[in-house]
């Protein structure tokens, strides 16, 4: 499920606040990732700060629609992986991730017949993202643009480029307990289906460096070829070498207070 879905994980505390018809949570936390450049999650290099609004409306005593907004940065990079030829390929990415959602949440237990109750949602989602890695020179560089698996260019017209903004659907659960009649905390667990495997700009293989230079120039080069061998040394890249893994999507997290 790491690999098909993209997985919200919302653990912590849930600041709510509530009036007769409408309770708003604030979330903060920090977003993780999983994927191409990841084999273990959670993985604690991927993680970046995050913050989250989310409002509810109530229908029912134990349904409401919810409506929610989530900003934060994740990444990660291969030489924290501990597959020595993951490491050697060398790739890195960070991200912010911006993403709003409109869903239905159910109640399980009616709140005025417990003091906790869990809780379950479903909705549909569009989130942005924006890979970028830093280059030789420590200054930061935007991967899209570049073309780094060939995406959109002549040579490749199986590689389509990928669209920045698109959409999810979010479903997933948690648990809530009243402080009083106005407040309440808890954790959530959140999934998100994807449908694309380039938030680390990492899917398929190597493309051609020589045509990948001339369309798009060296610092495209640069940032989609860097090996290095194991006397750590910059490798030779190889046109079709395996970079990535087109048949498993990537996903995210988000673990809050």
């Amino acid at each position: 499920m790491k690999r098909i879905c993209f997985l919200l994980l919302q653990v912590g505390l849930l600041l709510s606040a509530h009036s007769q018809k409408m309770e708003w949570e604030l979330q903060l936390g920090t977003l993780g990732y999983a994927g191409d450049l990841t084999q273990s999650t959670p993985s604690i290099h991927s993680l970046g700060p995050a913050a989250g609004l989310i409002v509810h409306y109530r229908l029912h005593p134990q349904v409401s629609i919810r409506g929610g907004l989530t900003y934060g940065t994740a990444g990660a990079h291969d030489k924290y992986n501990k597959d020595t030829l993951l490491q050697r390929r060398n790739l890195s990415f960070r991200t912010a991730i911006a993403e709003g959602h409109l869903g239905v949440e159910v109640n399980l237990i009616d709140p005025a017949d417990s003091k906790v109750y869990p809780y379950v949602f479903a909705g549909v989602g569009v989130y942005h993202f924006n890979p970028y890695a830093m280059d030789d020179g420590d200054e930061k560089v935007f991967l899209k643009p570049l073309s780094t698996e060939g995406q959109g260019l002549p040579e490749y017209p199986d590689r389509k480029e990928y669209k920045l903004t698109q959409l999810s659907l979010p479903f997933g659960g948690g648990l809530k307990m009243k402080v009083n009649e106005r407040f309440s905390v808890g954790f959530e667990i959140g999934i998100r289906k994807t449908f694309t495997d380039y938030l680390d700009d990492v899917s398929t293989r190597y493309i051609n460096y020589n045509i990948l230079d001339a369309r798009r120039g060296p610092k495209a080069v640069e940032l989609a070829f860097r090996g290095i061998t194991p006397a750590g040394v910059q490798a030779e890249p190889v046109t079709d070498d395996i970079r990535g893994n087109p048949k498993e999507k990537d996903v995210y997290y988000y673990m809050g207070f």
